[in-house]
Order: C-alpha cells, then structure tokens, then sequence
C-alpha cells in the first residue's frame, strides 16, 4: 500500500591529497572541516560526524549471483544486497559509494548495462559507474530475498537495515573512506527507494548527499489527504505486496479503507510514526529532491514541506519537478535525461566534492507545453494571484468522468495500464467556476479555495466530502492530474471552510480558460457518503502565480 508499484560525468576523484586516494578522506571526526573543501563544496560545510558504530556486520556470500550477499541486520534479520564495486576500483584506487534502494514490492537494481533515466527518474547503475561510483542495492526487508516483516521505511527497522549497510560497505575493498566505518557515500532511488534516503540522513551523519526521487514527507498527508484514502493506489499497492509478511497496521488500514473510506484511530498512528515527518529536521546531508508534477500517490506538496524544512536549516538543497512519477504525463513532457543529468552533479559536487559539477538553477519546473522554468529558489517571487468567484448546488449523486486521453507529444506512460484506472479526467456533472486569463500567467503554486456552504446527507459510516480539480477547457485535461479531498460537515447548519488544494504548475495564455470543478466524487480516492445537497453560497478561488522565471 505503500511506495512505488513496480517503483554527465566526471570520473575524476577530488582528495585533499594523493594519499586521501589510498587512504580515504580526512577524519570527519574533527569539528573544523578544511577550508579547501569547503571552497570545493560552494562554502558548504560538512557537520562533523561521530556515528559510534559496532563494526562491519556478518555477511554470506549468495550463490545467486556474484554480487549477491545476505548481510545479517541490527536484530538478526537477512537483508540480501547487490554489491557492484566500479570496474575502475582496482588496486589502490578508493572509489565512493552510491546507495540505491528500490521501490514498493521490489528487489533491488542488479542490471548493469541499461543506461539513461529509470522508471521513476532514478538513476541506473551503469550510470553511476560512468560517474565513477561504486554502488549497492539491496532488497527491503520483507521483499524480494530479504527477510522479516514490511515496515515501511520506519526509522526504528528499515532505517537501522541501511544504517548496517553502511557499515558493511566500509568494510569492503577500495571504498573511500572518511574514517573507519565511515564511507564517502551518496543515495538514490525513487518513491520506496527515495523515502528511505530521508530517513537513514536523518538517523545517521554518515551519509553525505541525497536524492530521493518520488518521496514523501508524511504517510499522513499523502496516502490519507483529508483522512481520505487513496483506494486505487491502496488497492494497487497492496495487492504488489501480496504473499510477504506485512506488519498488520498495514492490512488493516486497506481493508478499513475498502469498507469504510477511512482508517482507525491505531492505524492512523502506526502510519504517521513511519516518517520521516519531523525527523527532516534533523537531515543536513546536501538534498537534491525531485518529484513529479503529475504523480497522485506522492504529490508535489510533498516535495514542497520536505524543501521548505531543509532550507530552513541552511542545508544545501535544490528541487526538481518533472512530468511523471506515480502518474502518467498527459502533455508535453521536457527533456526526459534531464533527472539523471541533474542527479549525477549533485553527487559529483556533494559526494566527490568537484567544484566544477554544473548543479544548474535551484529550483526547476516544467508546464504543459513542456517548457522547462527556473529560479534560484522555490517558492519563486509571487506575482498578482488570478481569483474567481461564484456560487451554486452540488447534488451527491455518481459523478460521470470523461474518458482519459493525452495530448500529441506526451512521453509514453510507464504506469499507463496501473495509474490509468485512477488517473483524474474531467466530470461531466460537476459544479463548475471558470477562471479567464488576460494575459501570459504562470500558475505555481497551491490554489486556495474557501466556500460558504450548508447540506445534508444521509447517516452511514462514510465520511462527507466534497472534491476539488481544475481543467485546462482547451485540453479537457485536469491540471497536473490533481484531485483535492475536502472535510464538510452536512448537518443542515451554515459552514465556512477554506481548502488549499494540491499544487499545479500551468502556463495560461491570453484568453485561456481553467475550470474549476466541485464534485461529490473524486477519481482515485474512496467514495464518500452516498446521498444529500451541498448548496455553495459563495465559492472564492485564487490561482497563485509566479514571475521572473527563466527558461531552463
């Protein structure tokens, strides 16, 4: 239920000195970081790091494959790796180290001849050889050949699994070093694989950059928005984990969601502890976060709290978007190497300290015409917020959808047989406000929306909801593939509520018009109450806008 479904280079190494190539990197364990690497890390500088650790783990060598081993964890479990040291790390040569985890339900990456972006924007192993790193993956805990129970990426399991593997690549032939037991390391991965990289730089300051592609910050707000399930993912999911060994928060929380809509009060709470919620706030490794503009599982609000927190804290972040992810790209999708290419300088800079890595802007975009965007920090200046305001009356009664259909031009959909059951498309009976633009705007941002309303419905064990989307009427197409669950209490009585809804990026034109549609259902998430009147007195919207972003 949780994760991802099936979910250029320089090769030279920058040392302190001809003897750092051999004998790894100064000890992180003094407090003052030379200034020389400071100067090569832009004036970034690495917090000294102390992990007490109690040394390489026992390991076995498989028989499956020769870069397999199963690597005995914190509390007795085996965790099967793929241990895929650079054809350039012979003889004295100290290479440093990529970690790259897998999505929901799989094992981890052994192909080494595929080049290019994978499924979910992650870079491929062959890739991160050409960089010049050495690389391992490995199977999460209850997937693949790895055993114990599914614990989704909790800090307290999965994230003590990956603290272990550090230690047992520090122990392996012409890895660089920091200090003893301490690997020159980066990670990688999408969704599954990318809220694990939160996690572990957060429990453990040996890990000296990341980007984690496709991720979350809360399971709380992603899976459940407005305590709403996301039943198409939910049942997706689940049903990719079928037959391992699954804590049981996890089957309840689906068959609750199946039958009712909503979780448990105990279920609710397992799901928030999984992180990283808060524990971003202890990260300080350099985080390149990358997320896609149409991805309904792990949407771009994601992304947004993860950046705002670490920026916050002054550690060097970018932030990417890009059409894709758990989603399908409808429209014009930009250029498709440009996650690998961004992924491989932000280790280069961060993980091989080479001040000539190229990071690009700070923050990156792309619209539906495939034009990519930038500035140097995110959110970008504000322009006038486009508004529109109406009223009207919404009966619960089955919304119809439109079929879904892409624009010439739009890259294939990797997840077009998964994702196109549940991908948002344009009600045919909904209450709708059109919203006109005068002139060239660039929507960026969250729209706000607050209603004055009253209704009723009838008893039941589903939760009232109301759904939010907005379409692009010269397309038909939903922005971004975004729905928005909304609370309402139909008790008869007058309310007043403000949503803000999921976060769109749309370049609307002189004359263009986006529509935004109230329905009593909504494509992706459970159904709610069945029956009753919502009647809107008022409807107020603002699209926030953006100016002064550059082509890419």
């Amino acid at each position: 239920m949780i994760g991802v479904l099936i979910g250029t280079a320089l090769l030279g190494l920058a040392t302190d000195s001809a003897a750092a190539s051999v004998l790894g990197s100064p000890d992180r364990t003094q407090p003052s970081p030379t200034a020389s690497r400071a100067a090569r890390l832009g004036g970034y500088r690495r917090p000294p790091c102390r992990e007490a650790r109690p040394g390489p783990p026992p390991s076995v060598k498989s028989a499956d494959r020769p870069s397999d081993y199963d690597v005995t964890s914190f509390d007795g479990t085996r965790i099967r790796v793929h241990w895929f040291p650079n054809p350039e790390a012979t003889g004295s040569t100290r290479l440093p180290t990529i970690l790259k985890g897998p999505g929901w339900g799989q094992a981890g990456d052994t192909d080494t001849t595929t080049r290019g972006t994978g499924l979910f924007g992650d870079v491929n192993i062959a890739d991160l050889w050409n960089a010049g790193y050495n690389v391992l993956t490995w199977d999460p805990r209850g997937f693949g050949k790895s055993g114990g129970a599914v614990s989704i990426d909790a800090p307290n399991v999965e994230g003590r699994d990956t603290q272990v593997l550090l230690d047992w690549v520090a122990a392996q032939p012409n890895v660089q070093l920091d200090a003893p037991g301490d690997p020159r390391v980066g990670m990688v991965g999408g969704s599954y694989g990318g809220g694990i990289q939160l996690v572990l730089a957060a429990i453990d300051c040996r890990v000296d950059a990341i980007v984690p592609t496709l991720a979350w910050h809360a399971l709380r707000s992603s899976l459940f928005k407005a305590d709403t399930v996301k039943q198409g993912w939910s049942d997706e999911l689940y049903g990719a984990a079928k037959g391992r060994q699954l804590n049981q928060h996890i089957t309840s929380a689906h068959d609750s969601g199946d039958a009712t809509g909503t979780l448990s009060t105990a279920d609710q709470a397992w799901f928030a502890s999984r992180g990283p919620g808060d524990l971003v706030n202890k990260i300080r490794a350099p985080t390149l976060l990358m997320q896609g503009t149409v991805d309904t599982l792990f949407t771009l609000q994601e992304a947004e709290t993860n950046y705002k927190i670490l920026k916050s804290h002054g550690v060097p972040t970018s932030m990417l978007w890009y059409c894709g992810g758990h989603g399908i790209c409808l429209t014009k999708g930009g250029d498709p190497t440009l996650p690998t290419s961004s992924s491989i300088a932000w280790l280069d800079r961060y993980v091989k300290e080479n001040s000539t890595a190229q990071l690009g802007p700070g923050f990156t975009t792309v619209d539906q015409n495939g034009q990519e965007l930038a500035s140097d920090v995110y959110p970008p200046r504000s322009g006038r917020p486009v508004t529109a305001h109406g009223a009207g009356t919404l009966p619960s009664t089955r919304t119809v959808f439109a079929p879904l259909h892409a624009l010439p031009g739009a890259p294939s959909a990797a997840l077009g047989t998964v994702a196109g059951g549940f991908t948002p498309t344009r009600a045919e009976n909904a209450l709708e406000l059109d919203v006109k633009f005068g002139s060239n705007t660039l929507v960026l941002g969250p729209p706000t929306l607050t209603f004055t309303y009253s209704g009723t419905a009838p008893s039941g064990v589903r939760p009232t909801r109301v759904f939010a989307q907005l379409v692009d009427t010269a397309t038909g197409i939903v922005l971004g593939n975004q729905v928005t669950p909304i609370d309402v209490k139909l008790d008869r009585a007058t309310h007043r509520a403000t949503a803000s809804l999921e976060t769109v990026v749309f370049s609307g034109a002189p004359g263009a018009t986006v529509s935004l549609q109230l329905m009593s259902s909504g494509q992706g998430y459970a159904l709610p109450r069945p029956g009753g009147t919502v009647r809107f007195t008022s409807i107020n919207l603002s699209l926030p806008t953006a100016v002064g972003m550059r082509a890419r």
